[in-house]
């Protein structure tokens, strides 16, 4: 019966309790017969890698054998695998039943807990339900309604809470429930597996004492085996000293026998090296003289070329001289052509087409000829070529020759050379098909030669024979012939290569990829192993040998042939090789390579095959003995060490390289100079003279080979080589020759360094091993000693140095430190930080020994710190090699200034302490020093006492105070116990204040009842200090009261408004002012209330309008005031925006001005490097062009921001722009309302009330602003759209565009507008998307001749656009923009202009002409004249009357013209009329009249026009007229009374300027005199100064008569003006009608200094102003 058939008790038992995860199986399981046996055996699966020891110990067991089979009788049966495992699975079992029973005991017990908590929670629950009913009862009682609401709310949640508590009781309760039943199944499975329990263990009893057994016998079995090994052991120890004697006395004969043949070798090297040396000096001689004899070639040379030079000029004359004749025959040819009457253009056109054409013809035919010469040299290089390949061929191999592999070659060159002779043009035709068939021809037999080096084939006719036959060498080849015969081998094998070479199509070799069997084959057919042949490490005179396998790694049957080696190592390598025949894919031959090392040198190069498939080669490298030398490290450091010690350290010195050096240590500082900078130069020169000799054989071989085609540049190459060769030998020369000074400044500095090492005591030495020899791969240690005698630092900086001049010497570098003190302190700055005054701080001092021995420490404080510090204990003992801690206490006390001066900084606070510990037996202290910075801990308010000043009782007053941390130190603060009616601010009176801070307390004070208050607020710091500060207050009840105190008004647009409504009251009755306390006696006689009056007092340039504004309040009465809100933009802003367009604007344009510039002269660049060939152009005048750019843009200056009127362009720009780009804004202002304490007395009406400051409300508006949705693109952005005058019964129709700039969809609506009115709107209003445009059509039709206004209302949800519509219906006729009156053009500088237009608007349906009249240009000017001589009879009556045609030009011209002076106006059109002021002469006394008029003789304007031109930028006008306006009947200059003044001698006259001041006395005052004059600057683009300067001089003299001149010097900018205040008060000694007269000079300095004489008339006047 299987075991899948059977089901044990113990499976259904599983399977019953599926939920624990446990399966059991019994021996029941196990037990089977032996086919049972094996089945099981078979469906076991594998064991746990925890078990897999027991398979392999059973192994061991099987292989056992008797000692098993002992063991097994002994215990009466024998244990399988199976049983074992299966025992290890039921513990396992076990153990995981017994892990689930006590998790299922920790879950119960843990369900038991929180069913206990619960239920606690539950009681307590209850209770607080029960006093809160009871609670409630009595408030109930109480009639506390108040704290009813509030304990039922209480008591709502705290049924809530228990309710919830219960319901997890339940579950809580469930789960436990569960818990014990899962328990309970639990232990009952245990108690079903109790007996298999016992059986288990018995199981691993036994296997235990079976397992112990084993390792006896194991261990018994290696002991065995142990001892067979040691005798094995001793054997083979016997062995190998038996053939380590053998070895030496063989070592013994090869080193005799070395020893002798190494006297041999050393005889017959010297005698080589004579040889050698006697060679050089040969080679050197010949060297000299060639240099000497290329010398005077190139000397010959630069007379050749001088020579040459002055041909050519003679040559560019002649032709020269030569265009000129032919341009001049020309020119008489024409001449004499056009006489005959003959198109000498088309006759000079043909003659030079006919020219050229034969110079065509000539060139051809040259070009035959030479081609010509070149095909007859290749046809017999090829045929020399031919020739010596029979040569060479015939007595190697015996093969056909090449005429039979090419017979058609002799045909075609027979054919070639007879096409080649002078021809009749009608045979060139056939010329280029049988120069192509040539071509085909020997491309067969030329492409494998030119494949390697097609400019060396070429040429080989005369350098083959010459190299060849040459054939004595000298032993030791210089390396000034190695580039000669490099020449001569790589020809060799070029030779050798030709003649070797299959007879197969080239084209196969060069294929880098071919196809065989759909397959491709990339790269080379042949493989060798190794890939690269190395000769490493060679020394010259042996011979090397290397084993090469080349493997045929192509897909077909492929051959192998060795072509050469190359030239570099064709006398070196040898190459045995001999041909393997057809090698099918993966076959391999062999090959030996034989190096015979002559030069010593690295060499590379390559053994080079043909195959079938194409050509491959094999590299060879061949490197010579070096030297590779290194340390382990070039720092070393011996760290910290105490004075006597001796301390040693090594450095590995490593050769990797096969040569042996020499080397030697220096304590100098840098490397001895004569191994390197002496040795140096005679290593250059010898190289680079190695150099030139190989260029000179490369050379001269060039120009041999080179001959043969073209022998006549030979000299010119010859010479261009030798000037190179000189060029690079100089530079060389100059580089590698040692100058004497440097090197006598390093030897100086190495002595004088080696003189201060030997004088100082040497504390780091070298080791024994000072120098020696380091043979090839070996090690050497080198050792550095530091005995340390001074306490300091030591250092030592040495070279290694080596005889190989190719390895550089190594520098190393020695660091150590050396103490004395055998004690010392861990930390010997103690920094304590910062300190407060009166606080505690403690820290620890570690003290170090580094004695053998124990020892006495003793603290010790100096006296004036001791109040103040303290350290405990103050002696100790600290072991040896060990540490000691002490305790610092620092407790600075406030009279630390006076105890400590000399340690104590007052100023800083800084206090720095030494501190000592005496060390017994040892002489000198340890020093250490405490720092700390002490600071007081104080903090300070501005002020002592607050007043608050009278408050209302319906508002609150805010003052602030300024508190100060005067600690160094971060200090919390609070004010604590602060009165109801007081608040503190910020973040209620608590915060923390940093170092130094100071930070503003806002103290809030609200009185609640009309009196006097006085209080004490206390701020206590973080260390509980308390800081008072006294306040007081007075409580005020106002008669008047405002319904809200603070209005929030919402979002609101730009351009929107809100508004909000509140009310006045005023609460005075007769009954409440009966309450107030007035004394008995005036109770009966009270008057009756009176009523109060109230005034709003709005901010300047704010957004806020109250209505009304002012008023009256009766007693008991109210008023409605209304607020609005209108945001929009200040015109401020509007302008700086403006200005930050146009700063942008203009850099846009400095940009595109800086990139167009950078354009031309990138095209400026690419214009001379195109002339640059020939003449060179102008570049004058373009600089100057571009130079004007630049110039103009610097005068160019931003404007003012005054300059930016309202409508212009740039304003319209900047408020859109602004209106755009608007973010939300809050503005906060607080409007006082004023009230008076009554009504004026009835007395009279026009006093006004007494107004008193304790009855003034506040009201407080929180304005927050946002970007509108909407906004007007059309009419400059206005929203008032102005129909302007329209004649009555006409339709005027305009267009008013907005655009939703808000991110949501707005739908637009309109107000309605009067249904009899004027206005009308035209089209229907819809939803606009966001950035959508709506365009509403307005109309505006007038009944009368009136003006409408009319407001009309788009409205969204979050905006109401107001559009103001106007218009004005009028009848026909023509307005001037200008009012008439004066027009004043101000001061001009003479001969130049200025204009202003004056526009005409006729508003009528029909045409109006005008025109334009001056009175200068009158005919008759009868009230011209009239005027003058009322002003020459009337001076003194009226001094500042002007007639009205004043002073006119010099040039009979009138100073005003206009622009146009008459014409007619269209129906609703305008007309410029220009005003223009261009006076020739400076005066102050231009006028003229304008009279605008209709053709109906209606004035539309009368205006008087006035100027006044200055010759200079700066003038000064006011004071009184001297002199009439008529400028023919002006008076001689007044001069000035005062003697003194006559005596200056001023360069330029004076210009007078008279001012009276008549100061007024009246009741016994006196009123000081006031007067004004104007200084000016007139802008002008003449002018190259910008702003211009005056100055008031002998201001002193002025002030003691009584004078004074505001400002007395200032600057005024171009276009601007400045006034001069001059005002005059009278002395005390001042005498009635007595006239005070000075005089004051006024320089004024512009383009020129002006000095006006200003004259000051002063008296006191009794009338009136």
């Amino acid at each position: 019966m299987d075991v899948e058939d059977r089901e044990s008790p113990f499976d259904v038992a599983s399977d019953r309790c599926g939920q624990l995860g446990v399966h059991l199986s019994t021996d029941e399981d196990s037990e089977e017969d032996g086919p049972g046996q094996e089945t099981f055996k078979d469906d076991e699966p594998a064991l746990p890698p925890d078990l897999e020891w027991l398979e392999e110990l059973y192994e061991e067991d099987d292989g056992d054998g008797v000692g098993d089979l002992a063991v097994a009788a002994d215990n009466g049966k024998k244990r399988s695998c199976a049983a074992t495992a299966r025992m290890f699975k039921l513990r396992r079992n076990l153990d995981q039943l017994d892990c689930f029973h006590q998790q299922k005991e920790r879950d119960v017990l843990k369900a038991r807990e929180e069913l206990n908590l619960c239920r606690q929670n539950i009681d307590s629950l209850v209770e607080q339900r029960d006093n809160l009913e009871k609670e409630i009862e009595r408030q109930k009682a109480a009639d506390n309604t108040v704290a009813v609401f509030r304990l039922r709310s209480q008591h709502k949640h705290l049924c809530q809470k228990l309710q919830c508590e219960e319901e997890l009781e339940g579950r809580i309760n469930t789960e436990l429930k569960q818990q014990e039943l899962e328990l309970s199944e639990v232990e009952v499975e245990l108690g079903r597996f109790s007996l298999l329990r016992q059986e288990v263990q018995e199981e691993e009893r036994v296997f235990q004492v079976l397992k112990a057994q084993r390792a006896v016998t194991r261990l018994q079995q290696e002991r065995k085996a142990s001892q067979n090994l040691q005798l094995k052991m001793q054997h083979l120890r016997d062995k190998q000293a038996a053939m380590l004697k053998e070895e030496e006395t063989e070592c013994q004969k090869k080193i005799e026998a070395s020893q002798a043949s190494r006297k041999i070798a050393a005889k017959h090297l010297k005698e080589t090296i004579k040889r050698m040396h006697q060679q050089e000096a040969e080679k050197e001689q010949q060297n000299r003289e060639l240099l000497e004899k290329r010398i005077q070639a190139v000397k010959s040379l630069k007379s050749n070329i001088a020579a040459t030079q002055e041909s050519l000029r003679v040559q560019q004359r002649r032709a020269k001289a030569n265009a000129q004749k032919k341009e001049q025959q020309q020119r008489q040819l024409r001449e004499s052509l056009q006489a005959q009457g003959f198109n000498s253009i088309r006759h000079m056109y043909q003659q030079k087409q006919q020219e050229e054409i034969k110079q065509k013809q000539e060139e051809f035919a040259e070009r035959q000829k030479s081609k010509r010469v070149e095909i007859v040299a290749k046809i017999l290089q090829e045929e020399e070529l031919v020739k010596k390949r029979k040569r060479n061929q015939a007595p190697l191999l015996q093969k056909p020759s090449n005429t039979g592999r090419y017979p058609s070659l002799g045909r075609a060159r027979e054919k070639l050379l007879s096409y080649l002779d002078p021809c009749p043009p009608s045979a060139s035709e056939e010329r280029p098909t049988i120069l192509r068939e040539f071509s085909d021809i020997s491309s067969s037999s030329s492409d494998s030669s030119d494949a390697e080096d097609p400019e060396e084939t070429v040429h080989q006719e005369g350098d083959y024979q010459s190299l060849a036959e040459s054939l004595a060498e000298p032993e030791f080849s210089g390396l000034w012939d190695q580039n000669c015969k490099k020449l001569l081998n790589e020809k060799s094998t070029l030779v050798q290569v030709k003649q070797e070479e299959p007879s197969m199509p080239s084209g196969n070799l060069n294929m880098p990829a071919k196809k065989v069997h759909g397959k491709e084959l990339k790269g080379p057919s042949f493989i060798s192993k190794p890939e690269v042949i190395l000769f490493k490490d060679f020394e010259v005179g042996n011979t090397y040998k290397k084993k090469i396998v080349l493997t045929n790694i192509s897909y077909v049957t492929n051959h192998c042939k060795l072509l050469g080696v190359s030239t570099q190592l064709k006398n070196f390598i040898f190459i045995n090789f001999e041909p393997p025949g057809s090698l099918s894919a993966g076959m391999c031959c062999d090959m030996q390579a034989v190096f015979q090392p002559m030069i010593n040198e690295d060499l590379e190069g390559e053994v080079q095959f043909a195959s079938a498939v194409g050509p491959f080669s094999v590299p060879i490298r061949c490197t010579i003995k070096k030297c590779d030398l290194e340390v382990d490290s070039q720092f070393i450091d011996f760290g910290l060490h105490v004075v006597g010690q001796t301390i040693s350290r090594t450095v590995t010195l490593t050769n990797k390289g096969a040569l042996a050096t020499h080397f030697s240590l220096d304590t100098s500082a840098c490397p001895c100079p004569e191994n390197s900078h002496i040795q140096m130069p005679s290593q250059m020169s010898a190289n680079t003279c190695q150099e030139i000799n190989s260029q000179n054989t490369k050379s001269d071989n060039q120009r041999s080979t080179a001959s043969v085609v073209t022998g006549e540049l030979q000299p010119k190459q010859e010479s261009q080589e030798l000037s190179e060769v000189l060029q690079q030998e100089q530079p060389e020369a100059s580089a590698t020759s040692p100058e004497p000074i440097p090197e006598a400044r390093v030897s100086t500095d190495v002595d004088t360094e080696m003189d201060q090492s030997h004088s100082d005591p040497i504390e780091i030495s070298l080791g024994n091993v000072r120098e020696g020899e380091i043979g090839p791969f070996e090690s050497i240690k080198l050792e550095v000693v530091f005995t340390p005698t001074i306490p300091g630092e030591a250092k030592l900086d040495f070279h290694i140095k080596f005889s190989d001049l190719t390895s550089k010497p190594i520098p190393i570098q020695v660091r150590a430190v050396a103490v004395s003190v055998p004690v010392w302190v861990v930390q010997p700055s103690i920094d304590l930080k910062i300190c407060m005054f009166d606080r505690l701080y403690q820290d620890s001092i570690m003290v170090q020994s580094r004695a053998s021995t124990a020892l006495k420490l003793t603290f010790e404080v100096c006296p004036e710190m001791r109040k103040h510090m303290e350290i405990l204990p103050k002696t100790g003992f600290i072991q040896a090699q060990s540490n000691f801690s002490a305790q610092l206490k620092f407790l600075p006390r406030c009279s630390l200034s006076k105890d400590a001066q000399k340690f104590f900084d007052r100023d800083t606070g800084v206090l720095e302490v030494p501190m000592t510990v005496q060390v017994a037996g040892q002489v000198k202290p340890v020093h250490f020093t405490v720092q700390a910075v002490v600071t007081s801990s104080d903090l300070q308010f501005d002020r002592t006492e607050v007043d608050f000043g009278h408050c209302s009782i319906y508002q609150s007053v805010r003052s602030s105070v300024h508190l100060t941390n005067l600690s160094l130190l971060p200090q919390d603060f609070g004010f604590l116990g602060v009165p109801e009616f007081i608040e503190v601010q910020p973040n209620d009176g608590f915060g923390t204040l940093l170092p130094q801070e100071t930070l503003e307390i806002d103290l809030i004070f609200s009185a609640n009842k009309a009196k006097e208050y006085s209080f004490q607020l206390s701020c206590k710091s973080g260390i509980n200090r308390d800081f008072p500060l006294s306040c007081r207050a007075v409580g005020v009840h106002p008669p008047l009261e405002l319904s809200h105190s603070l209005v929030q008004f919402g979002a609101t647009a730009v351009g929107d408004r809100s508004t909000a409504i509140l009310y006045l009251i005023n609460h005075q009755t007769n009954h409440n002012r009966s309450k107030q306390p007035v004394p008995p006696v005036v109770k009966d006689s009270m008057a009756p209330v009176a009523p109060r009056l109230f005034s709003f007092s709005l901010p300047k340039d704010s957004d806020i309008s109250i209505t009304p504004s002012a008023g009256g309040l009766l007693p008991g009465e109210r008023c409605l005031v209304q607020v609005t809100f209108r945001p929009r933009l200040l015109d401020q802003e509007i302008k700086e925006e403006a200005l930050r367009l146009l700063h942008r604007a203009k850099l846009l344009r400095e940009r595109e001005l800086k990139m167009n510039r950078h354009g031309e002269q990138e095209t400026k660049k690419e214009v001379t490097v195109e002339t640059s060939k020939g003449k060179k152009p102008s570049v004058i005048p373009e600089n100057s062009k571009v130079s004007d750019g630049p110039k103009t843009e610097q005068l160019t200056e931003s404007p003012d921001p005054s300059d930016i009127q309202p409508g212009s362009e740039q304003y319209e720009k900047a408020r859109a722009s602004l209106l755009y780009s608007f973010t939300q804004r809050c503005s906060e202002y607080t409007i006082p309302c004023f009230v008076s304490d009554g009504n004026p007395p009835e007395e009279d009406q026009q006093v006004q009330p007494a107004w008193s400051p304790l009855n003034t409300l506040d009201l407080k508006l929180q304005c927050p602003a946002v970007q509108p949705p909407l906004v007007v693109i059309s009419n400059n952005g206005h929203s008032i759209i102005d129909f302007q005058q329209v004649a009555v019964g006409e339709r005027v129709i305009k267009r008013f565009t907005v655009q939703n700039i808000s991110r949501e969809s707005l739908d637009l609506q309109s107000s309605v507008l009067d249904v009899h009115g004027a206005f009308s709107l035209l089209n229907a209003l819809r939803c606009i998307r966001p950035g959508e445009k709506h365009t509403l059509v307005l109309a505006f039709s007038p009944g009368l001749e009136k003006k409408y206004r009319e407001t009309l209302e788009v409205q969204s949800k979050r905006m109401n656009l107001e559009v103001t519509l106007c218009g004005e219906g009028v009848l026909p006729a023509v307005t001037s923009s200008h009012p008439g009156g004066l027009l004043d053009f101000g001061y001009v500088l003479e001969k130049e202009s200025t204009s202003q237009v004056l526009k005409l608007q006729n508003s009528s349906a029909v045409a109006v002409g005008f025109r334009v009249q001056l009175a200068s240009l009158s005919p008759s000017m009868p009230q011209g004249g009239a005027d003058r001589v009322a002003v020459l009879l009337g001076s003194d009556t009226h001094s500042q009357a002007q007639p009205t045609v004043g002073t006119q030009n010099y040039s009979g011209l009138s100073v005003f013209s206009v622009v146009p002076a008459g014409g007619s106006i269209a129906a609703g059109q305008s007309q410029d009329i220009t005003v223009t002021f261009h006076p020739d002469h400076s005066s102050v006394n231009y006028s003229d009249r304008l009279t605008i008029e209709l053709m109906n003789k209606s004035e539309v304007c009368v205006m008087d026009l006035k100027g006044a031109a200055s010759s200079h930028n700066m003038y000064l006008y006011g004071g009184d007229r001297l002199t009439v306006p008529i400028e023919s009947l002006l008076p001689p200059l007044i001069t000035n009374q005062h003697q003194p003044m006559e005596s200056q001698v001023m360069e330029r006259p004076t210009i007078p300027v008279l001012v009276s001041l008549r100061a007024s006395y009246r009741k016994g005052t006196i009123t000081p005199a006031v007067r004004e004059l104007q200084v000016g600057c007139i802008r002008s683009t003449q002018s190259s100064k910008k702003s211009g300067e005056f100055l008031c001089d002998n201001v002193a003299s002025l002030r003691q008569q009584g004078f004074s001149v505001e400002p007395s010097k200032g600057t005024v900018d171009p276009g601007h003006k400045r006034t001069i205040t001059v005002t005059w008060t009278p002395h005390s000694e001042y005498k009635p009608y007595e006239v005070v007269q000075t005089c004051m000079p006024v320089t004024l300095k512009g383009d020129e200094t002006n000095v006006y004489r200003v004259t000051l008339m002063a008296l006191v006047s009794t009338a009136a102003d």
